[in-house]
């Protein structure tokens, strides 16, 4: 579905309310930038997932950045987090380009010092099916990606970029090349449900490429979140 730009900007700044807490920035292995954000797979305080792109992880080297408003009481948490630290930590499905770490760790981790997540996990109940991405095609429709962008100065701040969605065959992907960091970021679209109303949806995450970006939709995650342990 392409929209105007002024609805476009609506919906930008709807998703920054809704779901901008549960975007983290990303750093791996010789300062490759990226984005993870968290998904609630099943009901819970934080939810069952961070979720990112594969090609970013599995080095142990990299890093979590938090920004005072994901976390509680505020000037406690610590403005980085080493992977290293967490456990369980990554894992990783190249086949399907997407790395998931179960929140368990995370939790764990914020307790032993002294604070708490504070986010807004992208829910299930948005999380597109296949009738989501059967319903996008070769004409271009609007798409959000909601990352933590690189600027010059090295400071990592939530941003939204109004890009374009089509869909080949079996493939979906973003038609432009989107800035340093937005590998992992969640990608979201409009489309009509069932009763003519404009839902939200979030088809995936990016994946690296060049001129443009492949989608690891909803369906390829969905289908590795059983292999991965829950937070029991």
């Amino acid at each position: 579905m392409l929209l105007d730009p002024e609805a476009e900007n609506d919906v930008a700044y709807e998703l920054c309310q809704l779901v901008g807490r549960a975007i983290l920035p990303y750093r791996s292995a010789g300062d490759t930038f990226g984005t993870a954000f968290f998904f609630r797979a099943a009901d819970g305080p934080v939810g069952g997932f961070l979720l990112t792109a594969a090609d970013l992880t599995g080095t142990q080297d990299g890093e979590l950045g938090l920004r005072a408003s994901v976390t509680e009481p505020a000037g406690v948490a610590p403005a980085t987090v080493a992977e290293a630290e967490i456990r369980p930590g990554w894992l990783n499905f190249p086949g399907d380009g997407v790395a998931v770490l179960p929140t368990a760790g995370l939790h764990r981790y914020a307790d032993d010092g002294g604070w708490r997540w504070r986010v807004q996990p992208v829910p299930a109940e948005i999380a597109a099916g296949p009738e989501v991405i059967a319903r996008l095609g070769a004409a271009a429709g609007s798409a959000f990606v909601l990352a933590h962008g690189v600027r010059e100065d090295g400071s990592r701040p939530l941003e939204v970029a109004i890009e374009r969605v089509v869909r080949d065959g079996d493939a979906v992907r973003i038609t432009t090349e989107l800035p340093p960091g937005y590998v992992g970021a969640p990608v979201f679209v409009v489309q009509p449900d069932a009763e003519g109303d404009v839902s939200l949806y979030c088809l995936g995450l990016v994946l690296p490429g060049v001129g443009g970006h492949p989608v690891a939709t909803f369906d390829r995650i969905r289908a590795v979140l059983p292999a991965a342990p829950g937070d029991a």
